[in-house]
């Protein structure tokens, strides 16, 4: 009888945690759709790449436009001109193209003054021939477009610093962020988080502090918000509202989720 009562225990527990897995909702993630090239590509299809990606699922309108979060950089800022004219001069020493990569790779490498340094890592979404045809794009805004085919070629074979990963953000889907880890930290560091919110004393102030969100939100809440970010916005924090990424839903597998939104929803 006792053994029955474990099995029907084990049983029970199993199709429960099926159950919970299956429901939570996914949303339509726009995902960066992965880009291949051949070895003779145009300047034209890299600009071409570049353009899609930064109008959509790259987000980078989200801050970039603005002229509140982040920088201008299809139009004047400052008398500086778009950012195709004013990229060489950002940086002594770094042409257009380096400087750009850079910004897009290792953002806090240099920001722009006046402006929180609140950019992510976009190699950690983004692969190695997405992040240069952005740098493409970017430069034919008023500049000449200098990335070749053997810049995608070397990022493609993990050559360049965007280069690690070839599939990007659907590369990171199932469960590639933080290496498959269910480690919350882990999970929030791989993520990027602290680039906004705070915890334990790390992390910036831009977005609601992690420190006592269980005592705002429920874990529904706070999976919803995940998943999707314009569900709601925090009082106090409107004009930080459609920066948090919507891809979440794709990066992070069910499990991942779920320990990330128990950890917060714990953090009372």
């Amino acid at each position: 009888m006792t053994n029955l009562k474990v099995f029907a225990l084990v049983v029970g527990l199993i199709a429960f945690y099926t159950l919970l897995a299956n429901a939570i909702p996914q949303i339509q993630s726009v995902v960066p759709e992965e880009l291949t090239f051949s070895t003779d590509v145009t300047p034209e299809q890299l600009v071409a790449a570049g353009e899609q990606l930064y109008n959509g699922a790259g987000g980078c309108t989200a801050c970039h436009g603005l002229g509140t979060r982040a920088p201008n950089l299809l139009t004047d800022e400052g008398g500086a001109g778009t950012i195709g004219v004013r990229c060489a001069k950002r940086v002594s020493g770094k042409d257009c193209k380096t400087y750009l990569h850079e910004s897009l790779v290792d953002p806090t490498a240099y920001v722009v003054e006046g402006y929180d340094p609140i950019m992510p890592v976009m190699s950690r979404t983004l692969s190695g021939a997405q992040i240069w045809s952005l740098v493409a794009y970017l430069e034919s805004n008023g500049g000449e477009v200098t990335v070749t085919p053997q810049d995608v070629a070397s990022a493609t074979d993990g050559g360049g610093e965007a280069g690690g990963t070839t599939g990007g953000a659907a590369g990171a889907g199932g469960g590639a962020l933080a290496g498959g880890s269910t480690d919350p930290a882990q999970l929030i560091e791989a993520a990027t988080c602290l680039a906004c919110h705070s915890l334990d004393g790390k992390g910036a102030t831009l977005a609601p502090a992690f420190d006592h969100v269980g005592a705002r939100r429920n874990a529904a809440s706070i999976r919803a918000k995940i998943l999707d970010p314009r569900s709601d916005t925090t009082a106090g924090f409107e004009a930080m509202a459609g920066i948090m990424p919507p891809t979440f839903g794709e990066q992070f597998n069910a499990a991942q989720l779920e320990a990330l939104v128990q950890y917060l929803a714990s953090r009372k």
